[in-house]
């Protein structure tokens, strides 16, 4: 009986991740990709028509990404015409979702080299107009932001599923009781660690720099954070709420690219895998309870690994709300030190299509600096999701 041939990560990278309106305000989101692409490319010294499929996650669509953005950004990064590409729209989960369709097929066989990844620019997305269902309508026309959230809302969908995302985690917080002070220390503390891991050098191997742009680290990282500053803004989403802007992370540009390939690539590709795609989860619930729902997922994927959290020495789990971080490390028999110990989306930024591809990236170089054997990337998802991967470091084995 031939065994099912694993799937591995050998290479991953980003860009920075600019503000809303920064310093990539000017550079479409195709382009951000095709520069990520094109970095693991250069920097493996690999053939580009070894690759056999390009999928990327994107969460909007709606502007300069459409027309399958993964194909665009392929070509835009000069890869063979040979090369196909596909976009995954999972929202917040858009790129590790890309990840785990890659490394799916190549342990079905029908690929052994996949790079996958994702974009956003919530800077350029746009704003859209609903066409009218008749010609030359008398009223007035309102246009929509695609930057984020819940737009053209069904009228089927019930109300209190389409609360804002800021909302539905204020309904969180009040059901598990997360106050104010945490989640401003849990802010203050990504701001601190990703300050650290950017002096440190953690990064230098992880970033590269979009062409025609000066900006070399993230965009949003504030070191100065501390709960005291947090404590003084004010909440955004409720008069007497508790989420700030900042204790949530913010609107982010960027791209991520994450190379996957089996292990009788390695010639192929030039180097040694960094780690292996263990097992993958996903869970739903109700849309407005999306932050609970990376608990689920990261279980079901441990139980598929065949481990518990025991054994894990290391979490990347996107921080889009500092409530929704920590109501997940409560539900976790983990200590949460092991969490996001070179800063977290809050701090960092958060480029919808393109985190889930950045937590795992980092979650593979943390697990080989720190001589990790297991890890876990998990992320929440609108529209109530969450999904993990877990990684192994075979070197540790």
């Amino acid at each position: 009986m031939t065994r099912t041939p694993y799937a591995y990560l050998y290479d991953a990278v980003r860009t920075p991740f600019a503000r809303f309106g920064g310093a990539f305000a000017g550079v479409r989101p195709d382009d951000l990709a095709a520069a990520t692409l094109r970095a693991v490319v250069d920097r493996t010294g690999m053939d580009p028509a070894a690759i056999d499929e390009v999928v990327l996650g994107n969460a909007n669509g709606a502007g300069e990404e459409n027309r399958n953005v993964a194909r665009m950004a392929a070509l835009l990064a000069g890869l063979p015409v040979s090369v196909p590409g596909t976009t995954v729209n999972r929202l917040c989960g858009s790129s590790l979702d890309a990840a785990m369709i890659g490394s799916r097929t190549i342990e079905t066989g029908d690929a052994d080299i996949v790079l996958t990844g994702g974009v956003e620019s919530m800077t350029r997305a746009p704003w859209v107009l609903p066409k009218p269902s008749r010609a030359y309508p008398a009223g007035d026309a309102e246009l929509v932001s695609t930057t984020l959230g819940w737009r053209l809302v069904n009228p089927a969908m019930p109300q209190e599923w389409t609360v804002s995302l800021g909302e539905s985690n204020e309904q969180l917080r009040e059901i598990h009781g997360v106050s104010r002070e945490r989640q401003d220390e849990f802010a203050a503390r990504s701001h601190q660690l990703a300050h650290a891991a950017w002096e440190a050098g953690f990064y230098d191997d992880l970033v590269v720099a979009v062409p025609g742009t000066d900006l070399t680290t993230d965009e949003a990282v504030r070191p100065e954070s501390t709960t005291r500053t947090l404590a003084e803004l004010k909440p955004s989403f409720r008069k007497d709420g508790t989420i700030t802007a900042g204790n949530a992370s913010p609107l982010s540009d960027g791209a991520a690219a994450v190379l996957l390939g089996s292990a009788a690539a390695a010639d192929r590709i030039g180097r040694d895998p960094q780690a292996r795609i263990a097992a993958r989860g996903g869970h739903a619930l109700e849309p407005h309870r999306f932050g609970y729902a990376p608990v689920e997922a990261a279980d079901k994927a441990l139980t598929r690994a065949g481990i518990s959290w025991s054994d894990v020495g290391a979490v990347e789990l996107n921080e889009a709300f500092a409530v929704q971080s920590l109501i997940c490390l409560d539900a976790w028999p983990i200590d949460p030190a092991i969490v996001n110990t070179a800063g977290g989306a809050i701090a960092l930024g958060h480029p919808l299509g393109a985190s889930g591809a950045r937590i795992l990236g980092t979650l593979a170089a943390r697990m080989r600096a720190e001589n990790h054997r297991w890890g876990v990337a998990a992320l929440c998802i609108g529209v109530g999701q969450g999904l993990a991967v877990v990684l192994e470091n075979e070197e540790t084995a």
